[in-house]
């Protein structure tokens, strides 16, 4: 039996590598992405089992039309597609913040939606939506960003409420500080990664391929009991938020301990 999955944003960055993944688990994987030629590109360099086609994620037509090419109702559906608008919220325009939304959150709405239709006619599957630990715990100048990779944490959990009926499990992964893609451009400054890479328990900077195996396992049998849950693949960051605060190590216990 042949498997289809989709990833969105898979011209590049983490979304070309998870596609990269999904090939390498015996799925058929469609590419989208904005950028047509790119992803084509992409598709051809993973190989025959992959196939890309230009889609804007926030345009419903657009989703639909490419839907519709699929020859078959996908087992695993990867919203990856994602764009970022950074700046302190006082001066960034209107225009940057509904950008943000459009593509983050609307577009996951709207592919999700669109495949889920045909997915629970087919019996289920399992849809994976890429948010941040920005979506989890507020950031400098990431307002716009933050607020709309939230929006998909809380929708992945409607999702999965709502969608269980029909035998689809929706979940979520939340990268932290990742070397692909879009941070390209942070890391090129070697400070920068320095200092990143020390405030991180693991000490080091997640991978697109760290990505790619969580949301690979998400999509799996192995958490066939999983749903309407966010996985942060941080190196355990936004846990050891604590451990950046200093406190003596010879410090008296105080208060009362009764027997």
């Amino acid at each position: 039996m042949t498997k289809w999955a989709v990833v969105t944003g898979a011209a590049h960055g983490i979304g070309a590598v998870i596609a990269e993944y999904a090939v390498k688990e015996g799925y058929r994987v469609a590419a989208w992405d904005v950028d047509g030629p790119a992803v084509e590109q992409t598709a051809r360099d993973i190989g025959d089992a992959c196939a890309g086609t230009a889609v804007d994620v926030a345009d419903e037509e657009s989703v639909r039309a490419a839907a519709a090419l699929l020859p078959e109702p996908p087992q695993l559906v990867v919203n990856n597609a994602g764009i970022v608008r950074f700046g302190p919220l006082l001066d960034l325009p209107v225009t940057e913040w509904e950008a943000a939304l459009r593509v983050n959150l609307t577009g996951t709405f709207i592919v999700a939606r669109t495949l889920a239709r045909a997915m629970a006619d087919a019996g289920g599957g399992a849809i994976v939506n890429l948010a941040s630990i920005n979506g989890i715990a507020a950031a400098p100048n990431a307002g716009a960003y933050s607020a709309s990779k939230a929006g998909v944490v809380r929708l992945t959990e409607h999702m999965a409420m709502e969608w269980a009926r029909h035998g689809i499990r929706v979940n979520c992964v939340a990268p932290g500080l990742i070397h692909a893609g879009m941070s390209d451009a942070i890391y090129a400054d070697p400070e920068v990664r320095r200092v990143r890479e020390g405030a991180v328990p693991l000490a080091r900077l997640g991978s697109a391929e760290d990505i790619a195996a969580a949301v690979l396992f998400l999509g799996s049998e192995k958490s066939a009991y999983v749903s309407g849950q966010t996985l942060a693949v941080d190196g355990g960051l936004i846990k050891s938020t604590l451990a950046s605060l200093p406190r003596p190590a010879s410090v008296d216990s105080v208060g009362f301990a009764e027997a």
